[in-house]
């Protein structure tokens, strides 16, 4: 259960994240990538920034969120780079 619910707020945090940086189309595997590794730099690094180790606080979703974007920011900027240097 635990799992399934990780996948859940994964998802949720990568679907936010795409939602802020302006997505049209939302990229569900993305989406999921963005949200799962998001909460584990982010989440975890809000969470003991802000002296709430692990225990799940407002901080952690918040923080799963932002690095989310910033997952999603850096995958947008390696495919435009990607594209830019084929052209």
């Amino acid at each position: 259960m635990l799992i399934l619910a990780i996948i859940v707020l994964g998802l949720f945090a990568g679907w936010v994240a795409q939602l802020i940086l302006g997505r049209r189309q939302i990229d569900w595997t993305l989406a999921l990538v963005a949200g799962l590794l998001g909460s584990l730099i982010g989440g975890m690094l809000f969470s003991v920034l802000f002296g709430d180790g692990l225990d799940l606080t407002i901080s952690g979703p918040i923080g799963s969120i932002i690095g989310a974007i910033i997952v999603i920011a850096v995958v947008s900027w390696v495919q435009g780079t990607r594209h830019r240097s084929r052209a």
